[in-house]
Parts: C-alpha cells; sequence; structure tokens
C-alpha cells in the first residue's frame, strides 16, 4: 500500500494544485519512484489510498499496467491519517502482512527485503534511519530487533521512522475506522513486545517542504531507475 492521501500542508503553495506524491524529483513524479521499486521487488498488487487532489494521482497511476502490476485504489472523502487510512483499505489489502509506504518519502530501500523476512509473533516491523535534522528528537530506539519509545531522561530517541513498514493486518483489527494516527498503535506494540525493526543507512528524504524538496533536487544527479540512486 502506498499512502497518498495527505493535504501536503507544509508543501504549499506547491501542493495548492497538485497533490504532494506528483511533485517532481530529477523529472519523475515521486510516487512513480515507488512503483517502480515495488514492482522490481516483486510487488504485483498495489493500494493506493486518496483523498486531496487525489483523483490527480489516479489518472497518473491508472490500473497500473504500464509497471506490470495490478493497481487500486482506496477513495478518502476526507484524509484519514496514517491508521486510520490503512483501516479503510483492509478489505483491499488481504490476509497476509503487507507492505506500506508512504508516497511522499524519496529512498533506495530494498522493498524486497523487508517482503522476505517473516514477521512470526510480531505485529509489525519498521524500518527506521537516522535522524534528519528536521527531527532530531527521534521518534524510536532499537534494542536488537525490538523497537522501543522509552524516553524517562528526555534524551533525544536516536532513530526516525522511515514512512517503511510491513504489518500484519490482525495488528488493526481491534481498532474502529475514522480518522486515526498510527503512533498510538505502535506503543501499544511496543508495549506488548510485538513491534520489531531494522535500521537502513542508505538514501532516505522525508520530501516535507518546499526547501527540502529543493535541496533534493538540486543534489540529486541520478539518472532513471530505483528511486534514491546517484
Amino acid at each position: 500500500m502506498l499512502l497518498a492521501a495527505g493535504k501536503g500542508e507544509r508543501m504549499r503553495p506547491l501542493t495548492l494544485s497538485r497533490p504532494k506524491p506528483l511533485l517532481e524529483v530529477a523529472g519523475r513524479p515521486l510516487i512513480e519512484y515507488h512503483i517502480e521499486a515495488l514492482a522490481q521487488a516483486g510487488v504485483s498488487e498495489l493500494v493506493i489510498n486518496i483523498s486531496w487532489l487525489g483523483e490527480q494521482i489516479a489518472r497518473f497511476c491508472g490500473d497500473g499496467s504500464r509497471w506490470g502490476i495490478s493497481l487500486r485504489y482506496s477513495r478518502e472523502a476526507e484524509p484519514l491519517e496514517t491508521a486510520g487510512g490503512i483501516i479503510k483499505a483492509l478489505p483491499l489489502l488481504g490476509e497476509q502482512p503487507f507492505l506500506v509506504v508512504n508516497a511522499d518519502i524519496y529512498t533506495d530501500y530494498p522493498y524486497v527485503q523487508l517482503l522476505n523476512k517473516p514477521l512470526e509473533h510480531a505485529a509489525a516491523r519498521l524500518v527506521l534511519v537516522a535522524n534528519p535534522g528536521h527531527n532530531r528528537s527521534g521518534d524510536f530506539g532499537l534494542e536488537g530487533d525490538h523497537v522501543t519509545r522509552e524516553n524517562a531522561q528526555k534524551k533525544p530517541r536516536p532513530l526516525t521512522f522511515s514512512g517503511i513498514g510491513l504489518y500484519d493486518p490482525r495488528f488493526f483489527e481491534a481498532w474502529p475506522p475514522g480518522r486515526r494516527p498510527l503512533l498510538p498503535l505502535l506503543e501499544r506494540a511496543i508495549a506488548e513486545q510485538r513491534l520489531n525493526g531494522e535500521r537502513y543507512d542508505g538514501a532516505w528524504t522525508d520530501v516535507g517542504t518546499p526547501e527540502r524538496l529543493a535541496e533534493l533536487n538540486i543534489s540529486s544527479t541520478r539518472a532513471p531507475g530505483g528511486p534514491g540512486k546517484t
């Protein structure tokens, strides 16, 4: 699943007339890098949630056939946040663990690496990255492959959630539909010691502001191919 329903308010004015996943890096929409990389990793069925200017995304991506995949859409009248969007899309996602990726990141993470790791007894497995400059306080810690959240001494947590994760659909079944952030669900899984993670030190950018998008375009000397490779 690609998460593409947000309004991109921090990206304005760029997102007043175009959804954030269609903003371009090196002349190509962000979302196209992900679709190509997921197809190359062996993903054959993809769900994209859309809301704000979402029909532009649907027109650009179509049914996925040009990438050799089957693509369906989960439409939201108003953005439901991360967990809410996933919960709404569960009927399209099946009964097996599924990969979820934020469509507004730019990365060369090898998705096949996460797809090939069984969840076993975990509810989810997150990909974590070193804290970027805009999130120095961090989101999580990592002890072995267990994600941690404790921060009693108010020290910075060393890692940031990349927006890439593998989830067991049963992780969401107990939560009612509606607008819902993901963090409370992750915190419960941490308390139950059912949230695993891995650190990734390759290319990754949260394209959250016009300045970050401009910096990424300036620094990117990449040729067409997988996202993030220069």
